[in-house]
């Protein structure tokens, strides 16, 4: 078994490995542009131009990475440093989501774990303007550019209007929406999501964030090149004091930490119920080709229904949570059981009759599949890949009147995972963001599309996917507390890349006397900002339609960029 434990484990390595050793074997096709490849006779039978960009020489990354001139090449290198970048956001993550399970909300998850987030787009914007000559930091500081307003345009306007499509209910009498009611299809008005005040707080405060925006481009605002350096340096200490401003603000008040917590115990107390009735014998509950096993889930549904009554009670659910094990963690059994019925009770008559049980239990099957990635035939490992996953998840509350607080098992081993996880993260994103802003501009430069408009639309993939994987995963379960959450996230991700990201971009700009030439960009990011957080701050419900809105700011925002820089020449 512990064989078996240290394998699963590992496995997260696995495709990072494959990436580096698959860097490394291209590295030997590419480099120093070889021209007796297999790939570079391709290239010239295809190309006879691209043939001739493989002839000229290219500055490898540490002097050992691969370097290509072609655009097949950099394309390669750019899908292969990206998907380490995420990789790194992946540990980060996780190490992050580990280290609040042992301390809890408060100094840690106050300041460390905002900072830790937004790492990986920090580093690929130092990355950008950091190293060579003072004219190639110009010329690939756009990388950086592209990326703090891809970010905040992706996260604002894909993946906001996303989590609304994904987490909208039926619309009430009163205006809200009904949580886990979903009979009116696709109607613009009719459906929506509902979320709470504390959310449309975080909006106001993302709001606040461009501040530093509006500060460094004041003098072009006032068509001047003077006081534009001094602009620049009040713009930089403005961004790290709302950096510090706002991971005390969640130090003191850390209802945003609370918030983000709350839902990892929820998810334990699934992947608890089903390894347990996994374990049962009563055969697989996810079939060969992953669909839930309505027969076997009926079996289980009947051996937890004592009395025969054909429905559940709280005590029957109450006596089937007190006969699982959750891995030695002590929680409050009446607490489990709401959340139980909560999710199943769907008639609201403080039973569980057998269709909402079945139903409920192919709910908490496909957000299982969606949580864990799997290959092949479905198997016991899936579910017990998916409770050790919640297992890492699960949250210490401090807040008692909103969950009870749990006690963690051998927790030296839990930091040591956690630091280690950090610590791996960390290494990833600071060794290949510089290679994959290189390759970004190499790509730029072999098929003439401007820099920023790559970075604006690939690099936030990279460092974003995992967090928009669990925003959209949050939001499928239609509820207004989990709708809260995914928001809440959203305007936390915003904010951290408004201040941080932005400081340390207009650091590069301060240090190393770059020009500040970013009108059309800025614009951009004010724009969408301003927009969604007007849009946000002064209302809870968004009917369905307001994806709409969201999804327009998206294509809109490029639009504006390039009329702005190639037809009327603003940068």
């Amino acid at each position: 078994m512990a064989t078996r434990r240290q394998h699963r484990r590992a496995f997260p390595l696995v495709p990072l490995l494959f990436s580096l050793l698959a860097c490394a074997a291209y590295g030997r096709l590419i480099s120093d542009g070889a021209p007796s490849s297999p790939l570079v006779s391709v290239i010239r039978l295809a190309s006879p131009a691209m043939a001739a960009a493989v002839e000229e020489k290219c500055e490898q990354s540490y002097g050992f990475l691969p370097c290509t001139t072609t655009v097949l090449g950099n394309l390669f290198l750019v899908l292969v440093y990206g998907f380490l970048m995420f990789k790194a956001a992946t540990y980060l993550s996780a190490g992050s989501e580990l280290l609040l399970e042992i301390m809890g909300p408060g100094l840690v998850g106050g300041l460390l774990l905002p900072i830790l987030g937004a790492l990986p787009d920090a580093l690929l914007v130092l990355a950008s303007g950091l190293s060579g000559s003072k004219e190639t930091a110009q010329s690939q500081v756009l990388v950086g550019m592209g990326l703090l307003a891809g970010s905040t345009v992706f996260l604002l306007t894909l993946l906001w209007g996303t989590c609304i499509v994904v987490g909208k209910c039926d619309l009430g009498p009163n205006g809200e929406a009904v949580d886990v009611t979903n009979t009116k299809g696709l109607s613009l008005t009719g459906t929506g999501i509902t979320t709470d005040l504390q959310t449309s707080y975080a909006a106001r405060i993302m709001g606040l964030s461009v501040i530093p925006f509006i500060i460094a481009q004041f003098p072009k605002m006032l068509k001047t090149h003077h006081g534009q350096r001094l602009a620049v340096l009040l713009a930089l200490i403005v961004s790290f004091l709302l950096v510090l401003s706002y991971c005390l603000y969640q130090v003191f008040q850390p209802w945003i930490q609370r918030r983000k917590l709350a839902y990892a115990k929820h998810k334990h107390v699934i992947s608890g119920i089903l390894r347990h009735a996994q374990m049962q014998s009563l055969g697989r509950l996810l079939k060969e080709d992953g669909t839930p096993n309505d027969d076997v889930i009926r079996k289980l549904f009947h051996k937890i229904d004592m009395d025969n009554s054909s429905s559940l009670s709280r005590s029957e659910l109450h006596a089937l949570i007190v006969g699982i094990n959750f891995d030695k963690v002590d929680f409050d059994k009446m607490d489990a059981v709401d959340k139980v019925m909560a999710d199943f009770d769907t008639s609201r008559n403080d039973v569980v009759e057998e269709g909402e049980f079945v139903e409920g239990m192919k709910k908490w099957l496909n957000e299982a599949k969606r949580s864990v990635p799997v290959g092949g035939a479905f198997s016991h490992k899936f579910i017990n890949d998916f409770h050790e996953r919640t297992r890492q998840e699960h949250d210490e509350l401090i807040d008692r009147s909103d969950e009870a607080v749990e006690s963690v098992e051998n927790p030296g081993w839990c930091i040591a995972k956690a630091v280690a996880l950090l610590l791996l993260g960390a290494a990833i994103a600071a060794a290949f963001a510089d290679p994959l802003v290189d390759a970004v501009h190499n790509f730029s430069n072999a098929t003439h599309i401007p820099t920023f408009f790559i970075s604006f639309i690939a690099l936030p993939l990279a460092t974003n996917s995992s967090e928009a994987v669990s925003a959209i995963i949050f939001a499928s379960r239609k509820k207004q507390r989990t709708c809260s959450l995914t928001f809440s996230e959203v305007y936390g991700g915003v904010t951290m890349n408004n201040t941080l990201c932005l400081g340390v971009f207009l650091a590069l700009i301060y240090f190393r006397n770059l020009t500040w030439d970013f009108s059309s960009e800025v614009l951009i990011i004010l724009l969408v900002c301003v927009i969604m957080a007007l849009f946000t701050s002064f209302r809870t419900t968004f009917p369905l339609w307001t994806c709409l809105v969201a999804y327009m700011l998206y294509p809109l925002s490029l639009v504006i960029v390039y009329i702005l820089d190639y037809v009327f020449g603003w940068s």
